[in-house]
């Protein structure tokens, strides 16, 4: 007779729901307060954990740290599943909405500016990763796994935090604002490439042939999803379409989301370049699907449910579980100041300088490649998940993990106020306001 299943411990499963909620009633709260005063929530909410954690309260209150979050292996594993699950979704969720339809339509100009806003931060990121003092490094990280993961974190773009910037203060229009969300997802894209293969050297070393076979199963990932996974979703989101309501649609999209982490993560590449293909698919069943003749019936409505949940509940849990891995304290050592300081604008500069050449190259005028700069230079939410994925491995210190979340943070402050003082001095086009007429007629 096979032995029962344990059951949670009941004091365990109160800590958690306790953890949680107050996770998230903290989080809503200095999220709506960055909102207000003209922050992205994203800082609010990392705020949460870097005040419930070692930073704030680990230093004031101890006692009340370890009884608020207990150093439990086995509690703290609760709240990071939930965190590991959240920002799956999220990486899914941000594919799903990858318009590959306006990746095509500008592509010659957006391919430019990515390119220059991706390998000019790419390689002063990988050169400055073998810069960093070695006290800032773990025991067993390579200096070259190290400069490679600093490299991808210095180059991506944060398309959610861009699309929202530039919806707020009404640029999705500007043919400025469409080449940066272009050029942003193809840093994107790049940038889940790139983690994966360098979380594969993280695991085996950087060896020739382990960076070849992480490339090998890489390439042969993308063609299985183009030939077999986008026809199977497609169908699949079809069949689930046939019911009375979005919901089993919504289901169907978190299984291809899962399942792509899944494979990616049974493959020894990192699971989050998984969800983003498979969110890539559903956006493919998306823009594929013809005309519903039921009103108010597309792919697109019944996943903002979905949408809702993750970016409102499971993006700022995941957000504030982050913070609590930040040691603010840590930053009065003056060598984690000084190396925080030089990552900081070697991030920000390199960033903008590439983005501005690759305008330029795109004949593009001085005012549009500092806005373009400016935009691509915010690095959000991609870059806290960046910084996580690296702590998990081994790869970064508690210091280096700290220094890499603030750079998420600053860039995704300074650069809206940047594009804003741009684009005032770029002047609206005549194909520009009928795109906004275009725009205002689809959504109202």
């Amino acid at each position: 007779m096979a032995s029962p299943l344990p059951s949670l411990d009941p004091h365990t499963l109160l800590v958690f729901l306790l953890q949680v909620s107050l996770l998230l009633f903290v989080a809503l709260g200095l999220g709506r307060l960055a909102v207000r005063i003209g922050m992205p929530a994203l800082v609010g909410e990392l705020l949460t954990g870097v005040l419930l954690g070692p930073s704030l309260l680990g230093e004031l209150a101890p006692g009340l740290l370890s009884w608020v979050l207990p150093a439990d292996a086995g509690q703290l594993h609760l709240l990071d599943a939930v965190g590991q699950l959240g920002v799956l979704l999220l990486v899914g969720v941000t594919g799903v909405q990858l318009d590959l339809t306006m990746l095509r339509r500008r592509g010659a100009a957006g391919v430019k500016i990515s390119l220059g806003g991706l390998l000019l931060p790419l390689a002063m990121g990988i050169g400055a990763g073998f810069l960093v003092p070695t006290a800032l490094l773990t025991e067993n990280t390579e200096r070259a796994v190290f400069a490679l993961f600093l490299g991808v974190a210095m180059c991506v773009t944060a398309i959610p935090v861009i699309a929202k910037t530039l919806a707020d203060m009404g640029l999705l229009h500007r043919d400025v604002g469409q080449l940066t969300l272009v050029a942003g997802m193809v840093d994107d894209a790049a940038g889940w490439f790139l983690l994966s293969v360098v979380s594969a050297a993280a695991t085996t070393g950087v060896r020739a042939d382990a960076v070849s076979l992480s490339l090998l199963h890489v390439v042969a990932l993308l063609v299985a999803a183009l030939l077999i996974g986008r026809p199977l979703v497609r169908w699949a989101l079809a069949l689930a379409g046939r019911a009375g309501d979005g919901g089993p649609r919504c289901t169907v999209a978190v299984i291809v989301i899962l399942l792509g982490a899944a494979t990616t993560q049974a493959m020894q590449m990192e699971a989050m370049f998984g969800a983003f293909i498979g969110g890539i698919l559903v956006g493919q069943a998306r823009a594929a699907e013809p005309a519903d003749p039921r009103p108010g019936r597309s792919l697109l409505k019944d996943l903002v449910p979905l949408r809702t949940v993750v970016l409102s509940v499971l993006a700022p849990l995941f957000l504030a579980t982050a913070g609590l891995r930040m040691d603010l304290t840590a930053l009065a050592d003056p060598k984690v100041l000084v190396t925080a300081v030089a990552l900081l604008l070697v991030a920000i500069v390199s960033k903008f300088v590439g983005a501005y050449l690759g305008a330029r190259a795109s004949r593009l005028s001085h005012w549009e490649g500092i806005a373009l700069g400016a935009g691509m230079n915010a690095r959000g939410v991609v870059e806290v998940v960046i910084a996580t994925a690296g702590l998990r491995l081994g790869v970064l210190s508690i210091a280096t993990y700290t220094v890499i979340v603030l750079i998420a943070v600053v860039t995704s402050v300074v650069g809206p106020p940047i594009l804003r003082w741009a684009m005032s001095r770029v002047e609206q086009t005549e194909s520009e306001s009928q795109r906004e007429v275009d725009l205002a007629a689809r959504s109202g």
